[in-house]
């Protein structure tokens, strides 16, 4: 998102936050609804364009929302979606996008008042990391015209009484509407929300072998000596890559394998 749009999901995401903060919210129950107000706007694109168009008022656009949402959804919904479409949209399609973002970002609130955030993001990456390595897999779970509660059932019997309950609903949620997404880039974009909560950063790490708990802290320190942030790891084990570590934290990539250096020695010696 740009511009306007940008600014709107930030007061959507701060306006969570304070809701969430009362003990009495139910923060899944709110992400399932906020899910379902996604649907909607997804499928009503005259009404999407309604609640985004800045000749309207907003509190014109926020009476339309309450009229159509009191009653289906909690009250609590209900505010944040008026809050959302008093604000101004680069595009209507960002007003969907930013309910769905806000769907997430409440499993993921749900998750860390649960005390089980670590996991969440853990099982996300350990997940994709499965969908990689099965071809089969990754098309019953994208294949456009297959069932998507059949897609909701597989995602339920690979994890379900293995994964906490908010991760399920995650990637059943991925999988069911992905909204133009790939599934690996939807499993990296909720854990950046996850990790986004603790006010740290991702960092992707691959390696030869599996790396001791010691190995774990000493490196996620460095990482967060360098980017001034707390950083989760998200481990990857690669015996192609020989020896040392790579780390990929958003754009940088900081490569000190022995499978990069023998290939820069090699470009070396052909150059």
């Amino acid at each position: 998102m740009i511009g306007a749009s940008r600014e709107a999901l930030a007061a959507g995401r701060e306006n969570l936050e304070s809701l969430t903060d009362n003990t009495s919210v139910d923060s899944a129950k709110l992400a399932e609804e906020l899910a379902a107000v996604t649907a909607l706007l997804d499928r009503e694109v005259s009404l999407r364009r309604v609640l985004t168009d800045p000749a309207r008022s907003g509190q014109d656009k926020a009476r339309l929302v309450s009229s159509l949402l009191n009653g289906q959804v909690s009250g609590e919904a209900v505010d944040l979606v008026s809050g959302l479409v008093r604000s101004r949209w680069s595009g209507s399609r960002d007003l969907a996008d930013a309910v769905e973002q806000l769907a997430a970002y409440a499993e993921v609130i749900a998750a860390d008042k649960a005390g089980s955030l670590d996991d969440v993001e853990d099982e996300l990456f350990r997940f994709g990391r499965v969908v990689a390595g099965s071809h089969e897999l990754r098309a019953a779970l994208t294949e456009p015209k297959a069932d998507a509660a059949a897609k909701a059932a597989l995602v339920r019997k690979l994890l379900g009484g293995r994964a906490n309950a908010g991760t399920v609903r995650l990637v059943a949620n991925l999988v069911t509407n992905p909204r133009g997404r790939s599934l690996e880039g939807g499993l990296e974009s909720y854990s950046k929300l996850a990790a986004s909560r603790r006010g740290r950063v991702v960092a992707k790490v691959t390696s030869a072998i599996p790396l001791s708990d010691v190995q774990k802290q000493r490196l996620a320190a460095a990482l967060a000596g360098l980017h001034g942030r707390q950083v989760h790891l998200n481990i990857d084990v690669d015996p192609e890559v020989q020896g040392g570590v790579r780390v990929e934290i958003g754009d940088e990539i900081i490569d000190g394998t022995v499978a990069s250096r023998l290939e820069g020695a090699r470009q070396g010696l052909e150059g």
